[in-house]
């Protein structure tokens, strides 16, 4: 892995690399490298080495794929990137029909945790201005053809007029996505939620409820409830006291989504996906085909999860620097907002462009 950590103080020297992707991924995952550059030097945290790889339609024509091998074997090689969002659905009819880049990525690196945090910000109008939750999202089993399956898809046709999926479920993805949940409460307010619909399907997440209670005495400290996935989008839009919510994959997406909306937008959605040694940065809304190259993109979501992946880091290797240097990022998001700047999508007149440069202005200013 291409990391190395310096003093007690938590400076690194770190490799990272960089998946553009299509739409609107050419104008946010750029002013993402740049403000992550200037937290690191704000805080003298260290040097970022990126690693521009190809990815996406401009991939397709330069190396016949949206995700080249070469991009495969490279990112092997590094703990983290910062993933930029695919628009497959415009894609070419051979790749259209294959495995999402997104899902083959989470497959092959074994990124089994996605963690969506939503949270207002101040400024920003929102649904439930109050909301702050984090939705952890079970990433390779479920309902979700291109990852559940060793070979093949779990989506197919016995005939042409029958139309079957395959969810799948294991003991073992269940424990670790909920140990993940389990810590992350720990840092928080000691409170997990299991969402599932074990009453129609006791067998699925029935399995997956029971295994995320066996988990939870490993931590006696954290209090543990369970909703039905249909109450717990009343409860979202309603209100309540939740912290983590854990759940499997596809009602963690549409849920994540939900919670994002409900707290501004999904320009604010940050996002990010963990195996026990890789992490990759991926902001949880697409590629915005319409608006991509007309400089209104929403960079929010975007920088917000480059904040999550320097956490990742900085707790895995005791970085301290590294700790403040995604502190000064939200900080100076935060503080963006609250001064009344915002892209479209919030209600604003700001460009991405704009925006971004008064982000850098204060993680610049800031001690």
């Amino acid at each position: 892995m291409a990391l190395k950590v310096g003093d007690d103080e938590g400076m690194v020297d770190l490799s990272l690399g960089v998946l553009e992707g299509d739409g609107i991924g050419g104008e946010i995952v750029p002013a993402t490298v740049r403000v992550v550059d200037a937290a690191m030097r704000a805080t003298s945290a260290g040097a970022i080495t990126w690693q521009n790889l190809p990815f996406g339609a401009s991939a397709i024509q330069t190396h016949g794929s949206p995700l080249p091998p070469e991009t495969q074997d490279a990112l092997s090689d590094l703990p983290g990137w910062l993933l930029g969002p695919h628009d497959n659905a415009s894609y070419p009819d051979e790749f259209r029909t294959m495995t999402a880049p997104g899902g083959t990525i989470r497959k092959r690196y074994g990124l089994y945790a996605n963690i969506r945090p939503a949270v207002a910000l101040p400024g920003v109008r929102s649904v439930r201005p109050d909301i702050d939750v984090v939705i952890v999202r079970e990433n390779t089993e479920g309902f979700y053809a291109d990852r559940n399956m060793f070979t093949g898809s779990g989506e197919f046709m016995p005939t042409k007029d029958v139309a079957m999926a395959v969810a799948v479920v294991t003991r073992e993805a269940c424990t670790r996505i909920a140990r993940t949940a389990f810590t992350l409460a720990q840092q928080r307010r000691n409170r997990v939620t299991v969402v599932h619909k074990a009453n129609v399907l006791p067998l699925t997440t029935g399995l997956f409820l029971e295994t995320c209670r066996e988990v939870g005495h490993e931590f006696p400290g954290v209090r543990i409830d369970d909703v039905h996935v249909d109450a717990m989008a009343a409860h979202l839009v309603r209100g309540g006291d939740y912290d983590v919510i854990v759940t499997e994959n596809m009602f963690g997406d549409i849920l994540s989504d939900l919670a994002g909306e409900l707290s501004g937008s999904l320009g604010i959605a940050a996002s990010l996906n963990t195996s026990d040694t890789q992490a990759m940065a991926q902001a949880a809304h697409g590629a915005a085909p319409d608006i991509a190259g007309r400089n209104r993109a929403n960079p929010i979501a975007m920088f917000m999860s480059a904040a999550m992946l320097l956490d990742w880091f900085a707790q895995r290797e005791g970085a301290a620097q590294v700790r403040r240097a995604a502190q000064r990022i939200r900080r100076a998001v935060t503080a963006t907002t609250t001064a009344g700047v915002a892209t479209a999508d919030l209600g604003g007149l700001a460009s991405t462009s704009e925006f971004t440069e008064n982000v850098l202005a204060r993680v610049a200013r800031w001690s």
